[in-house]
């Protein structure tokens, strides 16, 4: 498939994303041993699969919104945490309204 192809979703995957998906698919799906291949727990691997989740549903709606997906993918990636970018979506959300200061 060529990479024009490609939904917008994985485009915005990292290759670590990727590289998680496929060896999910070659697990048939099993979390157990995808966390006997990285040598981790299921919890560790419930919640990447969880965040992997969250970031694709925030790809998806980040054509309506982009600032609001960029926010809730920072915050998904740990690098802003979640009240901060709560707080950032609200804010942005009032500026939009035409509520800002």
């Amino acid at each position: 498939m060529p990479v024009e192809a490609l939904p917008e979703w994985m485009s915005d995957l990292s290759a670590e994303d990727l590289a998680f998906i496929r060896r999910f698919m070659l697990a048939s799906g099993s979390l157990k041993e995808v966390a006997r291949q990285y040598g981790v727990t299921y919890p560790t691997v419930r919640l990447r699969l969880d965040r992997l989740i969250e970031k694709i549903k925030i790809s998806e709606q980040s054509a309506e919104e982009p600032y609001v997906a960029l926010v809730r993918r920072l915050a998904v990636d740990g690098r802003v945490d979640v009240d901060a970018a709560r707080t950032l979506i609200d804010e942005y959300k009032k500026i939009a309204k035409g509520e800002g200061k």
